[in-house]
């Protein structure tokens, strides 16, 4: 399990709100992750757990807001923090290798007027290694399936040697065992002083995956260590009738096998 450490804050949000078409999509987030936990963002559709990650990284424009990674503005931290996109926002048709792919998570360090040479594609090789995925290394990204195809975005992001690393429901739409490779991936990470923010919506598993958590609907519901916040009170909160709790001795059965 995750160590909490209130003095080392891995990621900081402060007055944060998005908003599409005049529509608040974000409303005044506050938020403090510590360092070295696997946090879960979960929520209903429309929740904004996808629109949070992508404007903390800067791909969607806030009307305001701070983000401070490790105490430092993000724009000046960016090369400590890997993401991990929606594979659904991918475009698994062009033309490239995996090997490329995750040899493209050097970018960053290398700079793009610098070619990656035999170090960095053993870098890679190494990280394609550590999700299983080492044999597939000159095989087609659109000839993998989808669980392939999310250890090599997986190994894109491992290869980068972050921080803080932002993964975006990155077990949807998998099998079973790749869902289990990706978690034991992840928790080696956190072992390692890692801290790992995943959008999830499963959950009957949100308890067995994560030590820390944020529950978001538009406005953060409760955000904590994840025994203090999967309660049913916050759940209702957050989802209202879309989801049926019974409580059994302070434990949460679920009526609905998967709510996203």
């Amino acid at each position: 399990m995750a160590i909490f450490n209130p003095t080392d804050t891995a990621l900081s949000i402060k007055n944060l709100t998005v908003s599409y078409h005049n529509q608040p999509v974000l409303w005044d987030i506050d938020l403090d992750i510590p360092a070295g936990v696997m946090a879960g963002i979960v929520g209903p559709n429309g929740a904004g757990k996808s629109t949070l990650i992508k404007s903390l990284l800067g791909l969607v424009p806030s009307l305001s807001g701070e983000v401070m990674v490790h105490g430092r503005p993000y724009a000046t931290q960016r090369k400590r923090v890997g993401y991990v996109p929606q594979r659904s926002s991918v475009d698994w048709d062009f033309p490239t290798t995996a090997l490329d792919v995750v040899t493209m998570g050097l970018y960053g360090r290398l700079g793009w007027l610098k070619r990656p040479g035999r170090k960095e594609r053993h870098e890679a090789q190494e990280a394609l290694e550590m999700v299983g995925m080492s044999a597939f290394a000159e095989r087609q990204i659109s000839q993998l399936s989808g669980g392939q195809q999310q250890r090599v975005f997986l190994a894109r992001a491992l290869v980068q040697q972050a921080d803080v690393y932002f993964l975006d429901e990155p077990m949807a739409g998998v099998d079973a065992t790749t869902e289990r490779a990706i978690i034991d991936i992840l928790r080696h990470l956190r072992d390692a002083g890692k801290t790992l923010i995943v959008v999830h919506h499963d959950l009957q598993t949100v308890r067995t995956y994560f030590d820390w958590l944020l529950l978001l609907n538009v406005r953060v519901i409760a955000s904590g260590k994840a025994e203090e916040v999967f309660k049913i009170d916050h759940l209702r909160q957050a989802y209202g009738g879309q989801i049926a709790l019974l409580n059994d001795n302070e434990s949460l059965m679920f009526a609905a096998s998967k709510v996203k």
